[in-house]
C-alpha cells in the first residue's frame, strides 16, 4: 500500500503544478493570499469536512483580500506504514516550492501531528493554525512563533452522563469507533473515560467490526440499548466511509438512538446532547485567520480550548425514542420540533376567532338594532299618527269658514222649506202635495248635512280605518267642496279633468282625503301674491291612477326641492314642516309615490301615482 501512494503522489503534484497557474490567476491583478487546509482523512470525512466548509465560508466573507484557498488531505492518516508521509512530503514540497503559502490550517489530529512533525522542512515560516484538534494531541512544547492554537476539549464522561440523564434506564452502550491509526489512539481513551460507568452500562466496542456487522449487531440490540458515535472513518475491515452515508445507514436499521460528540453529525440521526458547535469553532477559527493574513502575529494570539456547547436535541429523535423534554438537561436547545397547530397556525386561528367574535358582537348588535328599530318603528308609526292628526287639526281650522259654509247651506234650506211647508199646511186651501215636496226636501237636506258632518268627522278624528275600495273622483270633489270658499275669496280659478273611468283603489280613504287636502290647501297658499290664479286638478289612468296637483303661484326653490319632504322643513311662516312629510309617507305606505316639478306657466306640480296592481 506504501509503494501505491509512493507512485501516486508525484503525478498528482505534476498535474497540480500544471493548474495552479490557471486555477489562482486573479483579474484584479492583485496577488491572492495563498491559504491550505490540510485535512485529516479527506475533505469529506466528518466531521472535518463540515468544519472546512464552514470555514471557507467564514473566510471568504470576510477577507478584504482575494483568497487562493487550497484543501490537501492526509490520506496516509488511514494506514499504518512505517513511513507513509514520505510521498506526501515530497508533493508538497514540489507543490509550493515557488508558490509559498500565507497560511496554513491544520484539522484534525492526524493533520496537527503531520504538519508538527515536518513543520521545519516544509513550511518553516509560514504561519500555522491547528484547529478542531483535541488539546491533548498537540504538542506544545514543538509550537513555533508562527504557529497558534484553536483547540477543543473532549470530556466523555459528560456525553455519557447525558445518555444515562435523558435515558436513565439505559443498559447497554454500543461505541461506534473505526480501526484506522488515529481512531484506536482514542479508543484507548474512550475505554479510560467510561470506567466510572462500568457497574451501571454494559459497553460494546465496535472497533473490531466490519462495518456491515456493525450495522447487523446494531439492528438487534437488548432493550434499553444506546448508540454512541464517536468516529467511523475506516472499519476493521479497511474500508473508508466518507460522507454522510456511514451514520444515515447506522440510523436506518438501528433499534437504539445514536448519540455523538460533535453537531457535525447532528441534524437527522443523532438525538444530541452537549456536543462541540461546528459553526462556532470554524468562525473562531475563520477570525483568527483574517488577523494573522493582516499581519498579526500567530504566536501572539492566544486562544483557550473549546467545550461543548449549549446541548441541543432533535425533536423528531425525542419523539421516536421517547425522550422526555423534562428529562434534557437544563437550557438544553430543542430543534426540529414539529409546530403545534396552535404554533403553526397561530395567526389563522387569531383571525377565525377575531371573525367569530366580531360576527357574534355584530349578530348581537344587529339583534339589538332589530329591537330597538322595532320600538323606534312602533313610536315613529304612533309619533306620525299623532303628528297626522295634529295636522288634521290644524287643517280644520283653516277650513272652518268653508266647513261652516257647507253645513250652513243644507241647514238654511232646511229651514226656508220647513217655512214653506208650514204655509201650505196652514193654507185656507190644503196643498198636501207641495207640503210633502217640502218634507222630502227637507230630508235630502238633512242627509246631505249629515254627510257634511260625518266627512269632517272622519277626516279630522284619530281614527284611521283599515283599507277599502276608494273612489279617487269622488275625494278630490270632496275636498274641493271644503275649500270653496277659500277658492272664491282668494279668486281662484278652479279648473278640474277627472277621468270617470278610474277603477277604485285598495287604500285609507281618510289618510289619502288627508293628502289631496294638504296639497290642494299649498297650492292656494303659494296663490295669494301671484296673478292670474289657477288651480287645476287631473286625475289620468296612466299605469296606475294619478292625480296631478298644479298651481300658479310662486314656486319651489330649486334648492329647496330636495328638502320639502324632510320633517319640520318649512317655508311658510307658521308652517309645522310636517304637512309633506306626512303625505309623502302615506302615499308611500299605499306603495305609491308624491314628486313635484315645475309647473308650465310657473307655479308647482304635485303629482301622486298608485300602482294599478292595488285595485
Amino acid at each position: 500500500m506504501g509503494n501505491h501512494i509512493r507512485r501516486i503522489y508525484p503525478i498528482a503534484g505534476v498535474i497540480f503544478l500544471l493548474l495552479t497557474p490557471l486555477v489562482c490567476s486573479t483579474p484584479l491583478g492583485a496577488d491572492p493570499k495563498r491559504v491550505m487546509i490540510l485535512h485529516s482523512f479527506g475533505r469529506d470525512f466528518r466531521p472535518w469536512g463540515q468544519t472546512a466548509r464552514t470555514l471557507r465560508t467564514e473566510l471568504n466573507r470576510q477577507s478584504p483580500w482575494p483568497l487562493d484557498i487550497i484543501d490537501q488531505s492526509l490520506a496516509t492518516a488511514r494506514f499504518s506504514d512505517d513511513d507513509p508521509d514520505a510521498p506526501f512530503i515530497d508533493y508538497l514540497r514540489a507543490l509550493f516550492a515557488k508558490h509559498p503559502l500565507d497560511l496554513i490550517v491544520s484539522l484534525g489530529g492526524p493533520a496537527a501531528g503531520f504538519i508538527q512533525r515536518h513543520r521545519r522542512q516544509l513550511f518553516p515560516a509560514a504561519p500555522v493554525i491547528f484547529t478542531a484538534v483535541e488539546q491533548r494531541r498537540i504538542q506544545y512544547s514543538d509550537l513555533t512563533e508562527n504557529d497558534t492554537v484553536l483547540a477543543i476539549v473532549n470530556d466523555h464522561r459528560v456525553l455519557f452522563g447525558n445518555i444515562l440523564q435523558v435515558l436513565p434506564d439505559t443498559k447497554t452502550v454500543a461505541v461506534v469507533i473505526g480501526n484506522s491509526p488515529n481512531e484506536k489512539l482514542w479508543l484507548e481513551d474512550l475505554r479510560e473515560a467510561v470506567k466510572p460507568f462500568a457497574n451501571r452500562i454494559a459497553f460494546t466496542w465496535y472497533s473490531d467490526f466490519s462495518f456491515e456487522d456493525i450495522l447487523k449487531h446494531a439492528a438487534a440490540l437488548p432493550p434499553h440499548s444506546a448508540i454512541y458515535w464517536s468516529l467511523m472513518n475506516m472499519d476493521a475491515a479497511g474500508v473508508a466511509h466518507e460522507g454522510d452515508t456511514a451514520l444515515a445507514r447506522l440510523h436506518a436499521v438501528a433499534n437504539a438512538p445514536i448519540f455523538s460528540y460533535n453537531d457535525a453529525f447532528f441534524g437527522g440521526e443523532v438525538v444530541g446532547g452537549p456536543m462541540h458547535s461546528v459553526i462556532e469553532n470554524s468562525k473562531r477559527a475563520a477570525d483568527v485567520a483574517i488577523r494573522i493574513l493582516g499581519g498579526e502575529k500567530a504566536d501572539d494570539i492566544k486562544m483557550p480550548p473549546s467545550g461543548f456547547a449549549r446541548a441541543k436535541f432533535d425533536w423528531r429523535q425525542m419523539q421516536r425514542w421517547g425522550i422526555s423534554e423534562s428529562r434534557l438537561p437544563l437550557g438544553s436547545e430543542i430543534l426540529f420540533r414539529s409546530p403545534t397547530t396552535w404554533e403553526q397556525y397561530r395567526l389563522q386561528i387569531l383571525a377565525i376567532v377575531a371573525v367569530v367574535l366580531i360576527q357574534s358582537a355584530l349578530i348581537s348588535w344587529l339583534i339589538y338594532e332589530h329591537r330597538r328599530r322595532n320600538r323606534a318603528e312602533v313610536l315613529a308609526r304612533n309619533s306620525i299618527s299623532e303628528l297626522t292628526h295634529m295636522n288634521r287639526v290644524a287643517t280644520a281650522g283653516e277650513l272652518s269658514a268653508s266647513i261652516a259654509h257647507e253645513v250652513n247651506q243644507p241647514l238654511a234650506g232646511i229651514v226656508a222649506r220647513a217655512g214653506a211647508a208650514r204655509r201650505w199646511l196652514t193654507a185656507e186651501r190644503l196643498d198636501i202635495d207641495k207640503a210633502r215636496a217640502a218634507l222630502d226636501q227637507i230630508e235630502a237636506a238633512g242627509h246631505r248635512a249629515g254627510d257634511i258632518i260625518r266627512n269632517v268627522k272622519a277626516m279630522f278624528s284619530r281614527d284611521t280605518r283599515g283599507e277599502s275600495q276608494v273612489d279617487i273622483n269622488k275625494l278630490i270633489l270632496i275636498v274641493l267642496r271644503l275649500v270653496q270658499i277659500d277658492l272664491r275669496e282668494h279668486q281662484i280659478n278652479l279648473q278640474t279633468k277627472l277621468d270617470p273611468q278610474l277603477p277604485p283603489i285598495l287604500g285609507n280613504p281618510v289618510q289619502l282625503q288627508q293628502v289631496i287636502l294638504n296639497l290642494v290647501m299649498n297650492a292656494i297658499d303659494s296663490m295669494r301674491s301671484v296673478q292670474p290664479r289657477v288651480l287645476s286638478v287631473r286625475s289620468t289612468l296612466d299605469g296606475g291612477v294619478r292625480v296631478s296637483i298644479e298651481d300658479t303661484g310662486i314656486g319651489i326653490d330649486p334648492s329647496n326641492l330636495d328638502q320639502i319632504f324632510k320633517p319640520l322643513f318649512t317655508t311658510k311662516e307658521h308652517g309645522m314642516g310636517m304637512g309633506l312629510s306626512i303625505c309623502r309617507s302615506i302615499i308611500k305606505s299605499h306603495n305609491g309615490r308624491l314628486w313635484v316639478s315645475d309647473g308650465l306657466s310657473g307655479g308647482s306640480i304635485f303629482q301622486i301615482e298608485l300602482p294599478a296592481n292595488i285595485i
